[in-house]
């Protein structure tokens, strides 16, 4: 049997991944679900709470997490240990390849190869440091990011998967489902986003996507289903200003808070 030895950048990735607890990555099967602003607000809710946080941002070509937390004009320029540092938003620990761009205007070209080995770089020549969580904001669908993250960091700790209440969501987040089945990572749970528009001048509820699209999947499926995030404005205005709306609005705050708990509970239990 020939044995395959580890490259440096694997000693690298592997020394990474050690020092942290948890490894999450949130994906969806379609882009508009909003699966960057549950990343953020996650991230930022668990920050809250006291726990030493990093987002990846691993959508490669299309990179949002810097601007959702208000650092899109941040450059990564510092090193330690011949390791990249990271942005800082506040508490959480930022890396994207928004912040290796000279012209964030110029699309980033590149194919599969290319992401993959990025994607592997920006894991290894990192330094993190000690974290309890780290996150991963992947792009949707099904190929070469969430494949090659799946890949890289073996020891994932489970999978979040985001969809709106609309069956046309749902049916691409079932894809998602069996890739993380096929790929033997665990669910923990499903987010619903958008479940109903709240009025901000009388409070009532319009369900515009349908209502319990997603408690209904993950119930057929036997599935967490981790809860609902309302369509509130104050989330919509929160990106594009650069602020996680668990800050600035306490209806998000309140509906992340309850899902953090239940992300809590089923890592605890796993």
């Amino acid at each position: 049997m020939e044995l395959k030895l580890k490259s440096e950048e694997d000693k690298n990735i592997e020394e990474t991944l050690s020092k942290i607890k948890y490894k999450i990555a949130v994906l969806s099967g379609k882009g508009g679900t909003g699966k960057t602003t549950v990343t953020v607000n996650i991230a930022q809710a668990l920050s809250d709470k006291g726990y030493k946080v990093g987002v990846l941002d691993a959508d490669i070509t299309g990179p949002n997490i810097p601007l959702m937390f208000g650092v899109e004009d941040s450059q990564i320029t510092g090193t330690e240990d011949n390791r990249i540092i990271p942005v800082q938003a506040g508490k959480v620990k930022i890396v994207s390849m928004e912040f290796l761009l000279q012209d964030k205007s110029k699309a980033i070209i590149f194919r599969g190869p290319m992401k993959i080995k990025a994607l592997k770089q920006l894991l290894a020549e990192v330094n993190w440091g000690e974290l309890d969580f780290l996150i991963v904001d992947l792009p949707p669908g099904s190929s070469d990011e969430p494949l090659s993250i799946v890949q890289t960091i073996k020891d994932l700790d489970g999978m979040v998967v985001v969809t709106t209440p609309q069956n046309v969501s749902l049916l691409d987040v079932s894809k998602s489902v069996n890739f993380a089945e096929v790929t033997n990572v665990p669910i923990i749970g499903i987010v619903e986003n958008m479940s109903g528009f709240i009025c901000p001048h009388c409070g009532e509820a319009t369900n515009i996507f349908k209502k319990d699209g997603g408690k209904n999947f993950a119930e057929q499926l036997s599935l967490n289903f981790l809860g609902s995030i309302p369509l509130v404005s104050a989330i919509c205005e929160a990106g594009d200003i650069g602020k996680p709306a668990v800050l600035t609005n306490d209806i998000a705050k309140d509906s992340f808070d309850k899902i953090v708990e239940k992300i809590l509970t089923k890592l605890e239990s796993q």
